[in-house]
């Protein structure tokens, strides 16, 4: 700009083509007596003119530039914060399922916990269920060898009661029919009745009878008709628990009968 300035103000004065002399002939004015100076202002003015079209065109070139770039950076901006705004929304939903896989993990880890507790309860006690299974195989099988032992003891003993229950049939109805003697079931499996007739000289149909219990080891009276007296009745169940000879103790107790009934 200085160029232009400078390339449009001459370096040195143009004069007129024509110079009056200093000796003239007429008289001159102060006026006519100075230079004539050409400055040049129309050459200067359309210098002006271009240096101010082309500083437009600058200007406006300058401002157009700034325009785009302002708009391109918005633009710019724009992209950003839609971008952001999406990495955000992203972020936003990993975060929520990272939330939910590590609430899923942690839920999964409880229950893994817990599946193993219960997997070494069951383990435990399908083990105490196969030591209790041994326990009762070895009891089962030692209750089936009491139990096969009994039943053999149990058919030898019966097979010895069949026996003598052969001889002692004969011995029975003898001691029956020589007694006047019957034995019945007293309404109990431990006890039995003996019912006897003939032991009133009056009345040969009416009928003493006493029931023996068989529960314990030694024997015991129970209900008598009629009465006797009690010292006796236990005198003959002694001498019986001692001697085992129940054909004696029949015959005694009849004789009481006799004397109660007599």
């Amino acid at each position: 700009m200085a160029s232009l300035f400078e390339s449009g103000i001459p370096s040195t004065y143009s004069l007129s083509s024509s110079h009056r002399p200093l000796s003239s002939a007429g008289p001159s004015s102060m006026a006519d007596t100075l230079p004539n100076i050409n400055f040049g202002f129309d050459d200067l003015r359309e210098r002006m003119a271009r240096f101010t079209h082309r500083f437009d065109d600058f200007i406006a070139e300058g401002r157009k530039r700034v325009l785009e770039e302002r708009n391109q950076f918005k633009m710019n901006v724009a992209e950003l914060e839609e971008t952001t705004r999406l990495k955000s929304h992203s972020l936003t939903i990993l975060s929520s399922q990272r939330a939910t896989h590590t609430s899923l993990l942690a839920r999964e880890a409880v229950e893994l916990t817990d599946s193993r507790s219960a997997l070494a309860s069951i383990t435990s006690q399908r083990d105490a269920n196969l030591a209790h299974r041994t326990r009762l195989l070895s009891s089962l099988t030692t209750t089936q060898s009491q139990i096969a032992a009994r039943q053999t003891a149990q058919r030898q003993h019966a097979e010895r009661l069949d026996a003598q229950s052969s001889l002692n049939a004969p011995e029975l109805r003898f001691w029956e029919e020589y007694l006047c003697m019957q034995i019945e079931g007293a309404g109990m499996a431990d006890r039995l009745k003996f019912v006897f007739t003939h032991v009133n000289k009056k009345d040969w149909e009416r009928e003493a009878w006493f029931e023996l219990c068989t529960e314990k080891r030694d024997y015991e009276v129970g209900v008598c008709r009629p009465k006797v007296e009690v010292e006796k009745v236990e005198a003959c169940v002694e001498r019986l628990n001692e001697s085992r000879d129940l054909t004696a103790f029949l015959k005694g107790m009849r004789g009481l009968f006799v004397e109660a009934m007599g």
